[in-house]
């Protein structure tokens, strides 16, 4: 099928099914920062109450088939966000690939085009919510519930959450908050995991807290200090809170590490700036798609694995991945084996080879995604020359031509892409591996959305004093 067939027919969609989808309306004038900021609380609250709330009629699955992909789905197993930001995450990303490859050409400087695209990833988005709710509600909670009608409930329960907190990230992106949804619910469940490894009161298995805090006024009051550096069984210590300050560290002076390149504005006389290439050029997106890689292959060779080899005799499938039988979320052997982080020292100790071999995994797999990500994203040295060009800029000694800006950008653009990417599985790989608080895949993404949370705010902060030049920085 040819690619304007595509999306010609995509467009006709739109148009029969945009009066009957329910939307959140635009404000009618742009809403002060402040009253931004207290609907981003309102709906981060709302989304916490849901991620408390049980699913009703729900039992404990035997064991969590999402636990790789929690942190970047912020989702909590067994509540209304058991399936977190998942649905909008994965519409959002294939309405980007397809995007990105061309198969649908949407004119994003034409407002009603973009209308016409972010309808139509809204309605993918409810193909996927239903979708997902009837596998996962089926699959994960189907067998533990005797009452058909208790699991159509749960599903309905599943479809419900998924579509409030789709609802909840289009009031944010709509202007009534700032930012993004998405990035607000991943940022505040990191950053809950983040507080509860360093306060928590409820008891650990080591006899002390599970916090650190509090477990370092035990030791001090029962004069030993002898475990607070390292603790067994993956607790939290002095060693992975120093280890999670380094990688926060690291990872904010490698956001301010940039090539600069000057541009001058051909509208606005006497205006010049410069165009930052980040050596984090592709932001944290490649490290979102190699976790949802890893996540989806877990999650689908564990269901393989309870059903077609769970006593591990099966040899085909045990080259693939074996399962621990009592406890059916550990991997004992095959790739998945290695794909997979020993989270903490004393696990990764056992295995040396499977540390290294994971770590090497993440920044191989990181590359490529980043690689991917550049020329399906609209990052590519060609892409980033025509959005200068669009914006009435041009790099002063080049003509005003695609071609030589281009060229400029291409000696920087895939080699920071590599560098970066390598810089980014490195460390999200070794923090996992070492054990940092709130994994090391989650302290990566937290980090980031803050660094653009900041920049928002400091564009909001430009437009109140300089409205053309905010305007300016807006489009870049």
């Amino acid at each position: 099928m040819a690619e304007g067939t595509v999306t010609t027919i995509i467009r006709k969609m739109v148009f029969k099914a945009e009066p009957y989808l329910p939307q959140v309306p635009k404000p009618k004038k742009k809403i002060p920062l402040s009253t931004r900021l207290l609907w981003c609380g309102v709906a981060l609250l709302i989304y916490m109450v849901m991620g408390q709330t049980p699913l009703f009629g729900a039992t404990t699955p035997e064991f969590d088939f999402l636990a790789f992909a929690r942190v970047i789905f912020a989702s909590q197993q067994g509540t209304l966000v058991e399936l977190g930001i998942g649905p909008i995450v994965t519409a959002g990303l294939l309405m980007q690939l397809l995007r990105g490859s061309d198969i649908l050409k949407f004119d994003f400087k034409k407002p009603e085009e973009r209308g016409v695209f972010q309808t139509a990833t809204k309605m993918v988005t409810y193909v996927v919510i239903v979708a997902e709710s009837i596998v996962y509600g089926v699959a994960v909670y189907g067998p533990g519930v005797s009452d058909p009608s208790i699991l159509y409930v749960m599903v309905g329960q599943l479809m419900a959450a998924s579509i409030i907190i789709m609802f909840l990230d289009e009031l944010i992106q709509k202007g009534w908050g700032l930012g993004s949804g998405i990035s607000l619910f991943i940022m505040a469940g990191v950053a809950q995991q983040i507080l509860w490894s360093l306060f928590s009161p409820l008891p650990a298995g080591d006899g002390g807290t599970i916090g650190i805090i509090p477990y370092i006024g035990q030791s001090i009051m029962a004069g030993d200090l002898s475990n607070i550096m390292f603790r067994s069984n993956q607790l939290p210590s002095i060693f992975g809170l120093c280890l999670t300050a380094g990688v926060i560290l690291i990872l904010v002076f490698t956001q301010g590490m940039k090539i600069e390149i000057p541009i001058v504005s051909t509208k606005y006389r006497g205006f010049s700036a410069v165009y930052p290439i980040k050596m984090m050029y592709v932001s944290n997106i490649p490290v979102i798609l190699a976790s949802a890689l890893t996540a989806n292959a877990v999650f689908i060779f564990q269901m393989l694995w309870a059903n077609a080899n769970p006593r591990n005799n099966n040899f085909f499938m045990n080259f693939i991945a074996q399962f621990d039988p009592t406890s059916p979320s550990t991997p004992i052997g095959g790739l998945i084996y290695y794909i997979t982080p020993p989270r903490g020292l004393d696990v990764a100790a056992l295995d040396p080879g499977r540390a290294v071999g994971y770590v090497l995994f993440m920044i191989g797999i990181v590359i490529v995604f980043g690689r991917l990500w550049v020329e399906l994203g609209g990052l590519s040295p060609k892409s980033a020359a025509q959005n200068l060009l669009d914006a009435d800029v041009q790099i002063p000694g080049f003509r005003r031509s695609n071609k030589p800006v281009e060229a400029l950008l291409n000696k920087y653009i895939p080699s920071v892409t590599i560098i970066g990417s390598a810089i980014l599985g490195l460390l999200a790989g070794a923090s996992d591996v070492l054990g940092v608080f709130g994994s090391g895949i989650g302290v990566l993404l937290m980090v980031d959305i803050l660094i653009n949370y900041y920049t928002q705010l400091v564009r909001e902060q430009v437009e109140v004093v300089m409205p053309r030049l905010g305007a300016l920085l807006g489009r870049k």
